[in-house]
Protein backbone atom coordinates (compact mmCIF):
# COMPACT_ATOMS: atom_id res chain seq x y z
CA UNK A 1 0.00 0.00 0.00
CA UNK A 2 1.40 3.43 -0.71
CA UNK A 3 2.07 5.17 2.26
CA UNK A 4 -0.11 8.62 2.48
CA UNK A 5 1.58 11.80 2.90
CA UNK A 6 0.26 11.66 6.65
CA UNK A 7 1.47 8.71 7.58
CA UNK A 8 5.04 10.11 6.24
CA UNK A 9 4.78 12.81 7.90
CA UNK A 10 4.16 11.60 11.26
CA UNK A 11 6.87 9.17 10.65
CA UNK A 12 9.34 11.72 9.81
CA UNK A 13 8.29 13.55 13.05
CA UNK A 14 8.94 10.33 15.08
CA UNK A 15 12.72 9.90 13.28
CA UNK A 16 13.54 13.96 14.24
CA UNK A 17 12.88 13.59 18.29
CA UNK A 18 14.57 9.86 18.52
CA UNK A 19 17.44 11.39 16.47
CA UNK A 20 17.95 14.15 18.42
CA UNK A 21 17.45 12.13 21.51
CA UNK A 22 19.89 9.45 20.42
CA UNK A 23 22.68 12.34 20.05
CA UNK A 24 21.96 13.35 23.42
CA UNK A 25 22.26 10.51 24.80
CA UNK A 26 25.76 9.84 23.09
CA UNK A 27 27.25 12.98 24.99
CA UNK A 28 24.90 12.78 28.77
CA UNK A 29 26.74 9.75 29.26
CA UNK A 30 29.96 11.12 29.16
CA UNK A 31 29.22 13.59 32.03
CA UNK A 32 30.38 13.47 35.59
CA UNK A 33 28.26 13.32 39.15
CA UNK A 34 29.10 16.69 39.54
CA UNK A 35 28.21 17.78 36.38
CA UNK A 36 25.00 16.31 35.94
CA UNK A 37 24.03 17.04 39.42
CA UNK A 38 23.77 21.26 38.34
CA UNK A 39 21.83 20.22 35.58
CA UNK A 40 19.43 19.11 38.30
CA UNK A 41 19.82 21.66 40.45
CA UNK A 42 19.03 24.29 37.92
CA UNK A 43 15.52 22.11 36.41
CA UNK A 44 14.35 22.08 40.35
CA UNK A 45 14.93 25.65 40.59
CA UNK A 46 13.19 26.50 37.02
CA UNK A 47 10.71 24.33 38.40
CA UNK A 48 10.18 25.74 42.10
CA UNK A 49 10.52 29.10 40.41
CA UNK A 50 7.34 28.45 38.26
CA UNK A 51 5.13 26.69 40.17
CA UNK A 52 2.32 29.41 40.35
CA UNK A 53 2.01 30.11 36.89
CA UNK A 54 2.46 26.33 35.71
CA UNK A 55 -0.27 25.43 37.93
CA UNK A 56 -2.58 28.31 37.03
CA UNK A 57 -1.88 27.48 32.96
CA UNK A 58 -2.57 23.61 34.11
CA UNK A 59 -5.82 24.46 35.48
CA UNK A 60 -7.21 27.09 33.05
CA UNK A 61 -5.94 24.66 30.31
CA UNK A 62 -7.62 21.15 31.98
CA UNK A 63 -10.38 22.58 33.59
CA UNK A 64 -9.49 20.51 35.86
CA UNK A 65 -8.80 21.11 40.38
CA UNK A 66 -7.98 23.63 41.67
CA UNK A 67 -4.88 25.90 40.93
CA UNK A 68 -4.26 26.42 44.69
CA UNK A 69 -3.78 22.39 45.15
CA UNK A 70 -1.88 22.23 41.63
CA UNK A 71 0.80 24.85 43.25
CA UNK A 72 1.25 22.21 46.03
CA UNK A 73 1.47 19.33 43.65
CA UNK A 74 4.43 21.56 41.44
CA UNK A 75 6.57 22.15 44.63
CA UNK A 76 6.20 18.23 45.57
CA UNK A 77 7.20 17.29 42.24
CA UNK A 78 10.11 20.00 42.39
CA UNK A 79 11.64 20.59 45.66
CA UNK A 80 10.25 17.45 47.74
CA UNK A 81 11.61 15.19 44.74
CA UNK A 82 14.70 17.02 44.37
CA UNK A 83 15.35 16.40 47.72
CA UNK A 84 14.93 12.90 47.89
CA UNK A 85 17.15 12.72 44.98
CA UNK A 86 20.17 15.31 45.14
CA UNK A 87 22.62 13.26 46.80
CA UNK A 88 21.99 10.14 45.31
CA UNK A 89 24.74 8.89 42.98
CA UNK A 90 23.60 7.55 39.71
CA UNK A 91 26.93 8.09 37.46
CA UNK A 92 29.98 5.87 38.00
CA UNK A 93 30.70 3.65 40.82
CA UNK A 94 28.02 3.43 43.59
CA UNK A 95 28.66 0.78 45.57
CA UNK A 96 31.53 -1.33 46.29
CA UNK A 97 31.47 -4.54 48.48
CA UNK A 98 35.25 -5.66 48.43
CA UNK A 99 33.91 -9.22 50.74
CA UNK A 100 32.03 -10.23 48.15
CA UNK A 101 34.11 -8.55 45.04
CA UNK A 102 31.51 -7.14 43.44
CA UNK A 103 31.19 -3.26 42.51
CA UNK A 104 28.38 -1.65 40.86
CA UNK A 105 28.59 0.93 38.04
CA UNK A 106 25.42 3.37 36.84
CA UNK A 107 24.70 3.49 33.19
CA UNK A 108 22.14 5.47 31.73
CA UNK A 109 19.22 3.60 30.23
CA UNK A 110 18.85 5.83 27.10
CA UNK A 111 16.07 7.82 25.48
CA UNK A 112 12.84 7.82 27.49
CA UNK A 113 9.56 8.64 26.47
CA UNK A 114 7.34 10.41 29.13
CA UNK A 115 3.41 10.22 29.00
CA UNK A 116 1.78 13.07 30.83
CA UNK A 117 -2.23 12.57 31.97
CA UNK A 118 -4.42 15.75 32.23
CA UNK A 119 -5.12 15.21 35.88
CA UNK A 120 -1.44 16.09 37.03
CA UNK A 121 0.44 17.45 33.53
CA UNK A 122 2.79 20.64 35.01
CA UNK A 123 3.65 18.28 37.91
CA UNK A 124 4.46 14.94 36.16
CA UNK A 125 6.54 16.53 33.89
CA UNK A 126 8.27 18.00 36.25
CA UNK A 127 8.57 14.84 38.40
CA UNK A 128 9.86 12.92 35.05
CA UNK A 129 12.40 15.52 33.53
CA UNK A 130 14.08 15.73 37.00
CA UNK A 131 14.39 11.79 37.38
CA UNK A 132 15.95 11.49 33.69
CA UNK A 133 18.46 14.54 34.21
CA UNK A 134 19.43 13.05 37.36
CA UNK A 135 19.78 9.50 35.39
CA UNK A 136 21.27 11.23 32.40
CA UNK A 137 18.42 10.07 30.28
CA UNK A 138 17.05 12.01 27.23
CA UNK A 139 13.40 12.49 27.85
CA UNK A 140 10.89 13.27 25.61
CA UNK A 141 7.42 14.74 27.03
CA UNK A 142 3.79 13.14 24.93
CA UNK A 143 1.00 14.98 27.15
CA UNK A 144 -2.33 14.40 26.63
CA UNK A 145 -4.14 15.92 24.30
CA UNK A 146 -5.81 18.30 26.99
CA UNK A 147 -2.61 19.60 28.73
CA UNK A 148 -0.44 19.85 25.74
CA UNK A 149 0.01 23.79 26.25
CA UNK A 150 1.05 23.62 30.05
CA UNK A 151 2.95 20.38 29.56
CA UNK A 152 4.87 21.93 27.03
CA UNK A 153 5.67 25.18 28.57
CA UNK A 154 6.40 23.05 31.60
CA UNK A 155 9.00 20.92 29.31
CA UNK A 156 10.38 24.74 28.03
CA UNK A 157 10.67 26.30 31.05
CA UNK A 158 13.05 22.79 32.15
CA UNK A 159 14.90 22.47 28.66
CA UNK A 160 16.56 26.49 28.99
CA UNK A 161 16.89 25.87 32.65
CA UNK A 162 19.01 22.89 31.73
CA UNK A 163 21.03 24.26 28.64
CA UNK A 164 22.03 27.01 30.66
CA UNK A 165 23.47 24.49 33.05
CA UNK A 166 25.52 22.81 30.87
CA UNK A 167 23.30 20.13 29.56
CA UNK A 168 23.66 18.70 25.94
CA UNK A 169 20.95 19.88 23.06
CA UNK A 170 17.33 18.10 22.75
CA UNK A 171 18.14 16.44 26.13
CA UNK A 172 14.44 17.61 26.71
CA UNK A 173 12.07 17.33 23.55
CA UNK A 174 7.87 17.59 23.92
CA UNK A 175 5.72 16.81 21.37
CA UNK A 176 3.58 19.64 20.11
CA UNK A 177 0.24 19.42 18.26
CA UNK A 178 -0.46 15.98 20.19
CA UNK A 179 -0.47 13.27 17.68
CA UNK A 180 -2.06 9.89 18.52
CA UNK A 181 0.23 8.57 15.69
CA UNK A 182 2.99 9.80 17.23
CA UNK A 183 3.03 8.79 20.29
CA UNK A 184 2.12 5.20 19.67
CA UNK A 185 5.04 5.56 16.82
CA UNK A 186 7.39 6.67 19.12
CA UNK A 187 6.33 4.09 21.99
CA UNK A 188 7.46 1.18 19.53
CA UNK A 189 10.28 2.47 18.27
CA UNK A 190 13.87 1.05 18.33
CA UNK A 191 15.54 4.19 20.05
CA UNK A 192 13.49 4.58 23.06
CA UNK A 193 15.20 2.76 26.25
CA UNK A 194 11.60 3.10 28.28
CA UNK A 195 8.75 4.49 28.91
CA UNK A 196 7.42 6.04 31.54
CA UNK A 197 3.24 6.17 31.40
CA UNK A 198 0.92 7.84 33.82
CA UNK A 199 -2.00 8.07 32.63
CA UNK A 200 -5.45 5.92 31.72
CA UNK A 201 -6.16 2.25 31.36
CA UNK A 202 -5.93 2.56 27.69
CA UNK A 203 -2.62 4.16 27.22
CA UNK A 204 -0.80 2.01 30.05
CA UNK A 205 -1.78 -1.04 27.70
CA UNK A 206 -1.01 0.70 24.63
CA UNK A 207 3.10 1.39 25.92
CA UNK A 208 2.94 -2.20 27.21
CA UNK A 209 2.08 -3.74 24.63
CA UNK A 210 4.49 -1.56 21.95
CA UNK A 211 7.53 -3.80 22.76
CA UNK A 212 9.39 -1.00 24.81
CA UNK A 213 10.20 -1.72 28.41
CA UNK A 214 7.76 0.25 30.30
CA UNK A 215 7.46 1.55 33.83
CA UNK A 216 3.17 2.12 34.49
CA UNK A 217 0.75 2.97 36.38
CA UNK A 218 -2.35 0.90 37.33
CA UNK A 219 -5.76 2.30 38.38
CA UNK A 220 -6.75 3.12 42.37
CA UNK A 221 -9.75 1.89 43.75
CA UNK A 222 -8.96 3.00 47.52
CA UNK A 223 -10.80 1.77 50.60
CA UNK A 224 -10.31 3.95 54.08
CA UNK A 225 -11.44 1.62 56.90
CA UNK A 226 -11.75 3.79 60.16
CA UNK A 227 -11.48 0.70 63.15
CA UNK A 228 -13.08 1.46 65.96
CA UNK A 229 -9.18 2.63 67.65
CA UNK A 230 -9.15 5.35 65.39
CA UNK A 231 -9.69 8.87 66.56
CA UNK A 232 -13.00 9.96 64.04
CA UNK A 233 -12.38 13.60 64.45
CA UNK A 234 -8.95 12.89 63.27
CA UNK A 235 -9.78 10.52 60.45
CA UNK A 236 -12.44 12.49 58.97
CA UNK A 237 -10.24 15.75 58.98
CA UNK A 238 -7.33 13.86 57.10
CA UNK A 239 -9.64 11.84 54.34
CA UNK A 240 -11.48 15.59 53.53
CA UNK A 241 -7.81 16.93 53.11
CA UNK A 242 -6.88 14.18 50.71
CA UNK A 243 -10.51 13.42 48.98
CA UNK A 244 -10.75 17.44 48.14
CA UNK A 245 -7.51 17.86 47.05
CA UNK A 246 -7.29 19.05 43.63
CA UNK A 247 -10.85 17.64 43.48
CA UNK A 248 -10.07 14.48 43.81
CA UNK A 249 -7.94 14.19 40.68
CA UNK A 250 -4.97 11.91 42.04
CA UNK A 251 -5.78 8.15 41.25
CA UNK A 252 -4.48 7.40 45.09
CA UNK A 253 -7.27 9.46 46.56
CA UNK A 254 -10.17 7.43 48.89
CA UNK A 255 -12.66 6.24 46.83
CA UNK A 256 -14.72 4.04 49.78
CA UNK A 257 -14.90 4.68 53.44
CA UNK A 258 -15.77 1.74 55.82
CA UNK A 259 -16.85 2.25 59.18
CA UNK A 260 -18.30 -0.12 61.78
CA UNK A 261 -21.53 0.51 63.20
CA UNK A 262 -20.10 1.39 66.36
CA UNK A 263 -18.39 4.67 64.80
CA UNK A 264 -21.01 4.59 61.94
CA UNK A 265 -23.04 7.87 62.91
CA UNK A 266 -20.49 9.55 64.65
CA UNK A 267 -17.99 9.35 61.02
CA UNK A 268 -21.49 10.65 59.51
CA UNK A 269 -21.85 13.90 61.91
CA UNK A 270 -18.13 14.89 61.81
CA UNK A 271 -18.27 14.69 57.52
CA UNK A 272 -21.73 16.95 57.87
CA UNK A 273 -20.24 19.00 60.38
CA UNK A 274 -16.94 19.64 57.74
CA UNK A 275 -18.93 20.13 54.92
CA UNK A 276 -19.71 16.79 53.88
CA UNK A 277 -23.23 16.25 52.38
CA UNK A 278 -24.85 12.69 53.09
CA UNK A 279 -26.67 11.81 49.75
CA UNK A 280 -30.45 10.20 50.44
CA UNK A 281 -31.06 6.87 47.99
CA UNK A 282 -33.00 8.93 45.27
CA UNK A 283 -29.80 11.31 45.54
CA UNK A 284 -27.07 8.38 45.06
CA UNK A 285 -29.15 7.27 41.90
CA UNK A 286 -29.18 11.09 40.42
CA UNK A 287 -25.57 11.52 41.38
CA UNK A 288 -24.69 7.77 39.52
CA UNK A 289 -26.23 8.91 36.50
CA UNK A 290 -24.08 12.00 36.22
CA UNK A 291 -20.53 10.84 37.20
CA UNK A 292 -20.92 6.91 35.83
CA UNK A 293 -20.58 6.41 32.04
CA UNK A 294 -22.48 2.88 32.19
CA UNK A 295 -21.55 1.87 28.59
CA UNK A 296 -18.13 1.95 29.24
CA UNK A 297 -18.58 1.04 32.65
CA UNK A 298 -15.89 3.79 33.80
CA UNK A 299 -16.11 7.14 35.42
CA UNK A 300 -17.76 10.13 32.85
CA UNK A 301 -14.53 12.03 32.14
CA UNK A 302 -16.91 15.26 32.01
CA UNK A 303 -16.75 15.31 35.99
CA UNK A 304 -12.79 14.47 36.89
CA UNK A 305 -11.30 17.03 38.91
CA UNK A 306 -14.92 18.87 39.22
CA UNK A 307 -16.35 20.31 42.56
CA UNK A 308 -18.58 19.13 44.92
CA UNK A 309 -21.10 21.30 44.06
CA UNK A 310 -20.79 21.01 40.36
CA UNK A 311 -21.68 17.66 40.94
CA UNK A 312 -24.45 18.04 42.64
CA UNK A 313 -25.90 20.48 40.34
CA UNK A 314 -25.71 18.20 37.20
CA UNK A 315 -27.47 15.93 39.16
CA UNK A 316 -30.45 18.12 40.27
CA UNK A 317 -29.57 17.36 43.98
CA UNK A 318 -29.88 20.93 46.09
CA UNK A 319 -26.75 20.82 48.20
CA UNK A 320 -25.20 23.91 50.17
CA UNK A 321 -23.14 26.52 48.98
CA UNK A 322 -19.87 25.27 51.14
CA UNK A 323 -20.57 21.68 50.36
CA UNK A 324 -16.97 19.65 49.57
CA UNK A 325 -17.89 16.27 49.45
CA UNK A 326 -20.51 14.43 48.18
CA UNK A 327 -20.94 11.01 50.66
CA UNK A 328 -22.80 8.17 49.08
CA UNK A 329 -24.52 5.12 51.34
CA UNK A 330 -24.31 2.03 49.85
CA UNK A 331 -24.85 -1.63 50.37
CA UNK A 332 -23.08 -3.81 47.82
CA UNK A 333 -19.85 -3.43 46.04
CA UNK A 334 -20.60 -5.71 43.06
CA UNK A 335 -22.30 -4.00 40.37
CA UNK A 336 -22.49 -0.97 42.13
CA UNK A 337 -20.96 2.12 39.73
CA UNK A 338 -19.82 4.25 43.35
CA UNK A 339 -17.82 1.27 44.19
CA UNK A 340 -15.33 2.15 40.92
CA UNK A 341 -12.79 4.40 40.75
CA UNK A 342 -14.06 8.49 40.32
CA UNK A 343 -11.66 11.31 40.31
CA UNK A 344 -13.97 13.83 41.85
CA UNK A 345 -14.79 14.60 45.47
CA UNK A 346 -17.29 11.82 46.21
CA UNK A 347 -17.12 9.08 48.37
CA UNK A 348 -19.08 5.77 48.85
CA UNK A 349 -19.44 4.63 52.16
CA UNK A 350 -20.40 1.06 53.86
CA UNK A 351 -21.24 0.27 57.32
CA UNK A 352 -20.15 -3.09 58.63
CA UNK A 353 -20.66 -5.14 61.65
CA UNK A 354 -17.41 -5.67 62.68
CA UNK A 355 -14.03 -6.05 61.98
CA UNK A 356 -14.07 -9.33 60.07
CA UNK A 357 -16.61 -7.84 57.49
CA UNK A 358 -14.71 -4.78 57.56
CA UNK A 359 -11.98 -6.12 56.30
CA UNK A 360 -13.96 -8.67 53.68
CA UNK A 361 -15.28 -5.52 52.11
CA UNK A 362 -12.17 -3.55 51.64
CA UNK A 363 -10.78 -6.74 49.62
CA UNK A 364 -13.67 -6.49 48.17
CA UNK A 365 -13.50 -2.89 46.55
CA UNK A 366 -9.74 -3.68 46.39
CA UNK A 367 -10.67 -5.80 43.59
CA UNK A 368 -12.71 -3.78 42.37
CA UNK A 369 -11.02 -2.15 40.25
CA UNK A 370 -7.86 -0.78 42.04
CA UNK A 371 -5.33 -3.95 42.66
CA UNK A 372 -2.17 -3.17 43.54
CA UNK A 373 -2.38 0.33 44.21
CA UNK A 374 -2.86 2.11 47.74
CA UNK A 375 -5.34 1.38 50.78
CA UNK A 376 -5.97 2.88 54.01
CA UNK A 377 -6.55 2.66 57.76
CA UNK A 378 -7.37 4.39 60.88
CA UNK A 379 -6.13 2.89 63.47
CA UNK A 380 -4.30 2.90 66.58
CA UNK A 381 -4.49 -0.94 66.77
CA UNK A 382 -0.62 -2.31 65.61
CA UNK A 383 -2.43 -5.91 65.22
CA UNK A 384 -5.73 -4.72 63.28
CA UNK A 385 -3.15 -2.90 61.28
CA UNK A 386 -0.64 -5.51 60.49
CA UNK A 387 -3.57 -8.14 59.65
CA UNK A 388 -5.17 -5.19 57.39
CA UNK A 389 -2.40 -4.72 55.30
CA UNK A 390 -1.40 -8.59 54.64
CA UNK A 391 -5.02 -8.97 53.82
CA UNK A 392 -4.98 -5.80 51.26
CA UNK A 393 -3.42 -6.43 47.63
CA UNK A 394 -1.91 -2.45 47.41
CA UNK A 395 2.02 -1.60 46.99
CA UNK A 396 1.08 1.09 49.72
CA UNK A 397 -0.83 0.66 52.85
CA UNK A 398 -1.24 4.32 54.47
CA UNK A 399 -1.83 4.35 58.02
CA UNK A 400 -3.45 7.77 59.90
CA UNK A 401 -2.84 9.70 57.00
CA UNK A 402 -4.72 11.11 53.93
CA UNK A 403 -4.31 8.65 51.61
CA UNK A 404 -3.59 10.92 48.26
CA UNK A 405 -0.48 13.05 49.80
CA UNK A 406 0.32 9.88 51.82
CA UNK A 407 0.96 7.67 48.51
CA UNK A 408 2.39 9.94 47.02
CA UNK A 409 5.34 10.03 49.43
CA UNK A 410 7.33 12.86 51.29
CA UNK A 411 4.51 14.59 53.47
CA UNK A 412 3.36 12.60 55.87
CA UNK A 413 5.70 9.47 55.27
CA UNK A 414 9.67 8.47 54.25
CA UNK A 415 8.29 7.25 50.79
CA UNK A 416 9.68 8.32 47.54
CA UNK A 417 8.09 11.36 46.57
CA UNK A 418 6.63 10.15 42.86
CA UNK A 419 3.93 10.64 40.58
CA UNK A 420 4.10 7.20 39.30
CA UNK A 421 3.00 5.10 41.52
CA UNK A 422 3.94 1.14 40.34
CA UNK A 423 0.85 -1.36 41.19
CA UNK A 424 2.67 -4.72 40.94
CA UNK A 425 2.02 -7.46 39.67
CA UNK A 426 -1.93 -7.48 40.59
CA UNK A 427 -2.03 -4.00 38.61
CA UNK A 428 0.02 -5.27 35.78
CA UNK A 429 3.08 -3.20 36.55
CA UNK A 430 6.68 -5.06 36.89
CA UNK A 431 6.93 -3.02 40.49
CA UNK A 432 5.35 -1.75 43.91
CA UNK A 433 7.09 0.95 44.10
CA UNK A 434 7.21 4.84 43.91
CA UNK A 435 8.93 4.98 40.74
CA UNK A 436 12.08 7.62 41.79
CA UNK A 437 15.83 7.89 39.81
CA UNK A 438 17.03 4.24 40.76
CA UNK A 439 14.40 3.13 38.59
CA UNK A 440 15.94 4.63 35.26
CA UNK A 441 19.21 3.29 35.70
CA UNK A 442 20.96 -0.09 33.94
CA UNK A 443 23.59 -1.35 36.55
CA UNK A 444 26.62 -2.97 35.85
CA UNK A 445 28.32 -5.23 38.22
CA UNK A 446 32.07 -6.11 37.86
CA UNK A 447 32.50 -9.74 39.95
CA UNK A 448 35.56 -10.26 40.91
CA UNK A 449 37.34 -13.72 41.65
CA UNK A 450 35.67 -15.54 44.83
CA UNK A 451 36.44 -18.60 45.18
CA UNK A 452 33.61 -20.57 47.23
CA UNK A 453 36.11 -22.54 49.49
CA UNK A 454 33.50 -25.04 50.39
CA UNK A 455 33.56 -26.66 47.00
CA UNK A 456 36.72 -26.24 46.63
CA UNK A 457 37.40 -29.10 49.67
CA UNK A 458 34.51 -30.60 48.07
CA UNK A 459 34.14 -34.10 45.87
CA UNK A 460 32.50 -33.07 43.12
CA UNK A 461 32.04 -36.58 42.05
CA UNK A 462 29.36 -37.14 45.24
CA UNK A 463 26.86 -34.91 42.78
CA UNK A 464 27.19 -37.37 40.28
CA UNK A 465 26.02 -40.27 42.76
CA UNK A 466 22.06 -41.53 42.55
CA UNK A 467 22.41 -42.66 46.11
CA UNK A 468 23.47 -39.16 47.98
CA UNK A 469 20.57 -36.73 49.23
CA UNK A 470 20.12 -33.84 49.81
CA UNK A 471 20.55 -33.99 53.32
CA UNK A 472 24.22 -35.63 53.14
CA UNK A 473 24.88 -32.29 50.87
CA UNK A 474 23.65 -30.48 53.65
CA UNK A 475 25.93 -32.42 56.23
CA UNK A 476 28.97 -31.42 54.02
CA UNK A 477 28.42 -28.07 53.32
CA UNK A 478 27.50 -27.34 57.16
CA UNK A 479 24.01 -26.36 56.39
CA UNK A 480 25.65 -23.10 55.47
CA UNK A 481 24.76 -23.80 51.01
Amino acid sequence: MTETLAETDVQAQINDFTQRAVQAAAIFTQYDQQRTDRIVRAVFAAGFDNRIPLAKLAREETGLGRWEDKVIKNTIAAQFVYNDIKDEKTVGVISEDHERGIVEIAQPMGPILGVIPSTNPTSTTLFKILLCMKTRNPIIISPSPKARTCCGETARICYEAALKAGAPEDCIQWVEGVSKEVTHGLMGNKDIALILATGGSGLVRAAYSSGTPTLGVGAGNVPVYIERSADVPFAVENILLSKTFDNGTICASEQAIVVESCLAESVKEEFTKRGAYILWPKEVEAVTAVVFDSEKGLMNANIVGQSAKFLAEQAGVDVPDNTTLLIAPLQKVDGEPLAHEILAPILAFYEVTDYQQALNLCIELNYQGGIGHTASIYSNDEAKILEFAEGMNAGRIVVNTPSSQGAVGGIFNRLHPSFTLGCGTGGHNITTDNITAKHLLNIQRIARRRDNLQLANFDMNLYLDETVNHEEIEKLFGRNM
